[in-house]
């Protein structure tokens, strides 16, 4: 637990001394704040459909999808990627840890500042609470998905800064993979098959994080989470085993 403990809070302060994390932590606020002044915009109007701008704020706009597939690949291009392009790597593996506790040191580092980012986002809540009551239930439950989706996320992009020693190639190689895990459960309405359509709609992102924003939180999608994420980490550090001494 030390040696993840010390490559964790080595990454953090890489994280917070490194110019691109602000720039994303800017780019992030940007988006997401444009994205709920849109938001209040559109409810504000007469003849728009009744809705909670929180609920909506949840991963019920394709902007909340598009920013989570930019801001994973650059979190964590460089975790791995850029330690086998310097050569740090080798000298990393000297110290007493393995190549499961660099990989997890890393990994929960881009967690935690991930979840930084997030933070300011508690001011569109303050903003709704003042003017109105806010069920906090649906509010929790949005950003436990928000983490639970971000930890997938970031998952990939660890298994991908593994693969290469480019910080490019690793994060086009995670938006790559990205991709197909977002859309495959927008494709079960293609198929009239009850099973498909029940395993199509188990990986449903965009449906998980509707059902969040609502309150409703299902176990099956905090599992799905958890063992997608511990099987890109358990990848991530094969990866990494078999890649080191290259």
């Amino acid at each position: 637990m030390k040696g993840i403990a010390a490559i964790m809070d080595r990454e953090i302060r890489a994280y917070f001394f490194s110019p691109l994390a602000y720039i994303v932590a800017a780019f992030l606020l940007l988006v997401n704040g444009l994205v709920f002044w849109l938001i209040v915009s559109f409810l504000n109007n007469p003849q728009a459909r009744f809705g909670a701008p929180l609920e909506l704020f949840f991963g019920q706009t394709i902007y909340f999808w598009l920013v989570l597939m930019f801001v994973a690949p650059v979190l964590t291009m460089r975790l791995l990627s850029e330690e086998r392009r310097s050569g740090t790597i080798e000298v990393l593996m000297t110290a007493p840890v393995n190549e499961a506790q660099v990989v997890i040191g890393k990994y929960l580092a881009a967690l935690v500042f991930y979840c930084f980012l997030w933070l300011p986002t508690l001011t569109y809540v303050g903003i709704v609470a003042y003017y109105s009551e806010v069920d906090w239930g649906p509010v929790a439950a949005g950003y436990l998905g928000v983490f639970g989706v971000g930890a997938l996320f970031l998952s990939v992009g660890l298994l991908a800064s593994a693969l290469t020693r480019s910080q490019l190639v690793a994060a086009i190689l995670t938006f790559a993979l990205l991709i197909p895990i977002f859309t495959f459960g927008l494709l079960e309405n293609l198929f009239n098959d009850p099973t498909l359509k029940q395993a199509f709609s188990y990986l449903n992102l965009w449906q998980h994080m509707e059902e969040f924003s609502k309150g409703i939180v299902d176990t099956r999608h905090l599992v799905y989470y958890l063992s997608a994420t511990l099987l890109f980490i358990f990848l991530s550090a094969k990866a990494l085993e078999a890649k080191k001494w290259r």
